[in-house]
């Protein structure tokens, strides 16, 4: 079975979206290492994942 040329289309708006969330999630967690420092930012980071469990 062969792909159609529409969902060729989708499949790839979906990956060009989700690789520019990623790249926006990790340009965020720089960006919030340079403004607060490395332990802030390992401090956060712990207490979110302790908030969630």
């Amino acid at each position: 079975m062969t792909a159609t040329p529409r969902q060729g289309r989708v499949a790839s708006i979906i990956v060009w979206s989700a690789a520019t969330s990623s790249a926006l999630a990790v340009l965020g967690a720089a960006a919030l290492w340079f403004h607060y420092g490395t332990a802030v930012f390992f401090e956060m980071i712990a207490a979110g994942i302790s908030a969630c469990f």
